[in-house]
């Protein structure tokens, strides 16, 4: 009774371990047949810089009354448009247009020829220059790296350009964010995608171009098992901004949209210049979404690998992996992360490549979304961009985030994930032990009744 049962033990083993090989062979061959390729381009729309708007009235009054009657234009609290003004003619214009003046002594003109002069002076990494419009001011900024000799003779420039020039020391240092939404890795790094961009043939990430030089090969795992694409141009130092080209030629599935964190994503529907005080956002690999405000335009940053001029400056946080990721608001874009100083645990200071000059420079286009019932956007920003209150700015209509770029997994969800091979070579595994194990049970029980036999036989 006994040997019968264990016979039928063996029996059903044996069976279950063929009927998993079959259903581990089905899966795996499913799953390799199911294996999506390239996504197919969805239909979208683009925005470039001819298409937007000026970024705010403020932007229109500077240009309209010229740089030596103005010194520049911000949000305030209110969300009204100030215009910094130096006499009292300009002052009336900008009262006519429904913006508030305030009368300044140093014009945009001061300030140009200011940053000129910090310009040609020996170059000094770690430190910073912008102009800062509300206190009517160039303000320049050494980290911790500057030394003592190098900031006594920067603070000599300084003087020697008049009393308007303000010296800081600032903590951390300056540095690129090599480690949208999501994460991109290559053996240069880590950095984060930017926004989808196109020349109408074929589609491309914008992205920070200190985070790789040309032909650099970027995956969307650390396994470099999944090829994102290869960086095909960009500008570092200098500017900073890069471009890798899709593998496939096309961004795919919600290609207008950026990752924010959770599943989530925000539909981009155009690109425009930000205005300072304008409440931004920020998303990053690393940190995920953070939000918070212009504070310059046209920052000068002496990075450790060279400068960059013509940043967007902000006191949003970032972490290296961020570098690259999108900047916008009201779902516009505006910049690309290129660096600063601080973390998101102490704050600090975050420097955007501006959207626009990246794409008058590389005569692309940015791809935008659709609006949530399919219709396509303005392809304008909305004429309240930038000139609303700073607190009630939002990202942008949201979306779940789908097909923007593979989403790097754990093996355990690799392996866990019914579309890939993974449970498919679990249970084709599991079913060879199980077969194997059961084929030595019966050899040693084999071996053991013969010996029995045996010494029952022969005493």
């Amino acid at each position: 009774m006994r040997h019968a049962r264990r016979r039928v033990v063996r029996r059903v083993t044996r069976l279950a371990a063929v009927g998993g090989l079959l259903l581990g062979g089905t899966m795996v061959t499913h799953a390799v047949a199911s294996e999506p390729g390239t996504p197919d381009a969805v239909p979208f729309s683009t925005a470039s810089p001819a298409d937007r708007d000026a970024a705010g009235p403020g932007a229109d009054l500077v240009q309209r009354l010229g740089t030596s009657r103005t010194a520049g234009s911000w949000v305030g609290e209110d969300g009204r448009t100030v215009v910094a003004v130096t006499d009292e003619e300009a002052a009336a214009e900008v009262r006519a247009a429904g913006a508030e003046p305030k009368t300044v002594r140093h014009s945009m003109d001061d300030f140009d020829s200011a940053t000129r002069a910090l310009s040609s002076a020996p170059r000094v990494p770690g430190t910073a220059w912008m102009k800062d419009y509300r206190s009517n001011q160039v303000v320049v900024r050494g980290d911790s790296t500057v030394s003592a000799d190098d900031w006594s003779s920067l603070t000599e420039v300084a003087d020697g350009i008049g009393d308007f020039v303000r010296m800081e020391r600032v903590e951390g240092t300056f540095t690129t964010r090599l480690a949208g939404g999501l994460p991109v890795l290559s053996t240069a790094g880590r950095c984060s995608a930017g926004f989808n961009v196109t020349d109408g043939r074929r589609e491309f990430i914008l992205t920070a171009g200190h985070c790789g030089p040309q032909g650099s090969v970027w995956f969307s795992d650390d396994g470099g098992r999944r090829k994102v694409g290869t960086t095909v141009g960009g500008s570092f130092p200098g500017d900073d901004y890069s471009l890798i080209a899709y593998d496939g030629g096309k961004a795919g599935e919600n290609a207008g949209v950026v990752a924010v964190g959770g599943g989530k994503g925000v539909r981009i529907t155009g690109v425009a210049d930000p205005t300072v005080g304008q409440r931004i956002f920020r998303s990053g690999s690393t940190s995920g979404l953070r939000d918070g405000e212009v504070t310059a335009l046209d920052v000068t940053v002496n990075y450790p690998e060279g400068t960059v001029g013509g940043l967007i400056e902000s006191d949003v946080c970032a972490e290296p992996g961020d570098s690259g990721g999108p900047m916008f608001s009201e779902g516009i874009a505006l910049g690309v992360t290129s660096g600063g100083s601080g973390d998101c645990r102490s704050g600090g200071i975050t420097y955007f490549q501006p959207v626009t000059k990246a794409l008058a420079d590389l005569d692309l286009k940015l791809i935008v979304a659709p609006e949530a019932d399919g219709r396509s956007p303005s392809p304008t920003p909305s004429q309240a961009q930038g000139v609303a209150a700073p607190d009630s700015a939002t990202p942008g209509s949201s979306t779940p985030v789908r097909g923007i770029l593979p989403d790097p997994s754990t093996l355990v969800s690799r392996l866990a994930d019914p579309r890939n091979v993974g449970p498919g070579l679990l249970v084709t595994g599991g079913s060879l032990v199980a077969l194997v194990a059961s084929r030595w049970i019966r050899a040693e029980q084999d071996r053991k009744a013969y010996r029995r036999q045996y010494s029952a036989t022969w005493g």
